[in-house]
């Protein structure tokens, strides 16, 4: 029941807010704010010189914000009174790096004030996150608006990690994405740490999913002891967190993914097929990801271009 609530308020959500009048075009910022995307390249290149995770939490901000209301940056906005905004939201409770973005629109709006928005610039931030973690590039589309609207109670429609493979199905067609989206962008978490709340489930109680190799089980439950109260334990994606690559599929194909919704993918005939040529295909896989990538993106929502990122004009 829990599931079908969430479902039917993510239905009213998506009907309401996405705006696909509002064309994006690749040339945006040609005329009006030419440095925007280098001004962003390059603060993403400071920040992660700095910090190795940095690609990583950018890449999941902007799949997080174009999940709830499109790629509005809904997900930048500071909570204020009694509205909790999506980034103190449970889901979103370890992202991180919105320092990246501020930096990154402060310099724009001291060359180009009231053009650029945030949305965008996460966009850009998201694209270049991949590309400094050896990944693909790609041309972004522009002309995203900033949403007026965040709300924590509406992250209970981001896909969550213990999805089976319908439920995902469902959660990704409702935003206009096919199975082979799904089976593409599950890839980004080549990248990262997971936390062990996101997958104790799977460890707990012993043998109790058995999609799940056991000598990873139990490296996973070295990594996250039964009633442990620390909040920062938990593993790594892969073994190359920081590096945009395939492994991911791979590692599906061992049993060794961390989350059930990863596993699931091997579930269906249409997205195992697509693990096992991404497994064996690199270039498969990027091609794959930069096409879906631009798809999702290319979600809009907003209304307004943002003075700053975290508080609405």
């Amino acid at each position: 029941m829990a599931f079908n609530v969430a479902f039917l308020s993510t239905l009213l959500i998506l009907s309401v807010v996405f705006s696909p009048g509002n064309a994006l075009s690749l040339n945006y910022y040609d005329k009006t704010c030419p440095t925007a995307e280098s001004i962003v390249t390059n603060t993403v290149k400071t920040a992660t010189s700095r910090d190795k995770t940095v690609p990583a939490a950018l890449l999941r901000m902007h799949f997080h914000d174009c999940f709830i209301r499109g790629c509005d940056g809904s997900i930048l906005l500071n909570s204020k009174g009694n509205n909790k905004a999506e980034k103190d939201a449970p889901p979103n409770g370890s992202l991180h790096a919105f320092f990246v973005i501020d930096s990154a629109k402060k310099q724009i709006e001291s060359v180009c004030p009231g053009v650029v928005s945030c949305a965008d610039i996460l966009a850009f931030a998201a694209r270049d996150a991949v590309v400094l973690s050896g990944g693909p590039t790609w041309d972004v589309p522009k002309g995203r608006k900033d949403g007026r609207t965040s709300r924590a109670s509406e992250t209970t429609s981001l896909p969550a990690p213990t999805f089976n493979i319908s439920q995902l199905q469902q959660n990704f067609r409702l935003r206009g994405l096919s199975m082979d989206d799904l089976a593409a962008l599950l890839g980004a978490h080549t990248l990262g740490f997971a936390h062990c709340s996101s997958f104790e489930s799977r460890i707990y109680p012993q043998n109790s999913d058995p999609t799940l190799n056991p000598t990873f089980a139990d490296r996973l439950r070295s990594l996250c002891p039964v009633n442990h109260k620390a909040k920062n334990l938990g593993s790594a994606n892969d073994p190359s967190p920081t590096t945009f690559d395939n492994t991911y599929y791979r590692l599906l194909l061992q049993q060794k993914s961390l989350f059930h919704s990863d596993q699931a993918l091997l579930t269906n005939p249409k997205t195992k097929g697509l693990v096992y040529k991404f497994a064996s295909s690199h270039k498969a896989f990027t091609e794959a990801f930069v096409h879906s990538i631009i798809k999702l993106s290319s979600i809009t929502g907003g209304q307004e271009v943002r003075k700053d990122c975290r508080v609405v004009n």
